[in-house]
C-alpha cells in the first residue's frame, strides 16, 4: 500500500509539499518529522498517484 504524506505549514496548516511513499518508509518519515516538531498528513495515495 502507498500513503501520500503533505508537509504542513507550520502557520496555517496549508500544505507545503507532498510525497508518496510505500508503507515501509512511513515510520521512518514519522519518526523524522517528529524529532523536528514537523506537522504532517498522511493519508492513502489514490492509485494513479507516483
Amino acid at each position: 500500500m502507498r500513503f501520500e504524506i503533505m508537509r504542513l505549514d507550520d502557520v496555517d496548516g496549508t500544505a507545503v509539499d507532498s510525497t508518496v511513499v510505500d508503507a515501509a518508509s512511513v515510520k521512518r518519515i514519522v519518526q523524522q518529522a517528529a524529532a523536528i516538531g514537523q506537522r504532517l498528513y498522511i493519508r492513502p495515495a489514490e492509485a494513479s498517484a507516483s
